[in-house]
């Protein structure tokens, strides 16, 4: 089961807190993916198709239980996609225009509501049950394991701007995108998807969104550190290589025989260690060194072998 799944799974279990949520939730699914018909004064179908059987049960269990409404379940199998289309339809009948009405889908005399009815979402669980319904019927999560993203796709951009303000009023930010005529309401910060999901009421899942973000946390501070430590390696592998090279210079122009004694040691600690820092070489001297010292004496090894250079010339 995809984590989409999982999530409508989950909501479409969550109960009604007063009876208006219901009614809210009800219009959402059929709204967002329902198709109305209309044959003349009075007459009215719905049909719904959905891939999601947490969509089927909720939008026969709702119709049942808000207005009695009569309903047609066909399941039908996707040889192809291994998976299962339901189509709910909901015929004409008394009381439907009334259903339709009170949903806020329908206005007397007016035709289709394009937006959101205010008279459905002035409670705040009811704002967090048309939301539920919306999602169930066109939302979907990436699994967290790969990024951070949710939305809801609907038709119709004053419904999109509906579900905007909807999402504000609970304190998220959601943005639309317009893709071909239909519109995508989604999130992308991480805190707003979680806050998202617990408003849906998939605590569940936003628990579990919360643990995959600790992982990508605890993750990413380890590669910080192994990149670090590798780059550190590699600038002291480089410098280490420039200390050889100068060493030898040094034995060439003037010996190192004739170089004071801690600038002696150092060259011979240098190439019996040619791997470490200066941190590491200055702890495997018999009394340690500090980094400082050590670099201060290259800078004076460098410095007799500049002067050993003018003195000599290129090439001796």
């Amino acid at each position: 089961m995809s984590f989409t799944a999982e999530v409508k799974d989950d909501i479409a279990r969550v109960e009604a807190v007063c009876p208006t949520c219901d009614l809210a939730e009800l219009s959402a699914l059929i709204r967002v993916c329902g198709t109305l018909s209309w044959r003349g004064p009075g007459r009215y179908s719905i049909r719904i198709a959905t891939e999601t059987g947490a969509v089927a049960r909720t939008l026969i269990k709702l119709s049942h239980k808000v207005f009695d409404l009569e309903t047609e379940l066909t399941v039908r199998r996707s040889n192809l996609h291994k998976s299962r289309n339901y189509l709910i339809v909901i015929p004409e009948q008394p009381g439907l225009e009334e259903a339709l009405l009170r949903m806020g889908i329908l206005r007397q005399g007016r035709g289709v509501v394009s937006g959101i009815a205010p008279g459905l979402v002035r409670r705040e669980c009811c704002r967090r049950a048309y939301l539920r319904g919306a999602f169930m019927a066109g939302g979907f999560i990436a699994d967290p394991r790969g990024d951070f993203h949710l939305e809801i796709a609907v038709t119709g951009e004053d419904l999109a701007g509906d579900l905007v303000r909807l999402t504000a009023s609970l304190g998220l930010t959601a943005r639309v995108n317009s893709r071909r005529g239909s519109f995508a309401i989604y999130l992308k910060s991480f805190d707003d998807v979680v806050a998202m999901l617990v408003a849906l009421g998939a605590q569940r899942e936003a628990i579990a969104v919360e643990n995959v973000r600790v992982v990508k946390s605890v993750k990413n501070d380890v590669n910080r550190r192994v990149n670090a430590e590798i780059a550190n390696q590699a600038r002291s592998t480089g410098a280490a290589a420039d200390q050889l090279a100068l060493i030898d210079e040094a034995e060439r122009l003037v010996g190192l025989g004739s170089l004071p004694p801690a600038l002696r040691e150092f060259c011979e600690m240098r190439r019996a260690y040619p791997e470490l820092s200066l941190r590491d070489l200055g702890r495997a001297y018999d009394k340690p060194v500090s980094k400082s010292a050590l670099y201060h004496r290259v800078l004076r090894l460098r410095e007799t072998v500049d002067q050993a250079s003018r003195t000599v010339g290129p090439n001796p």
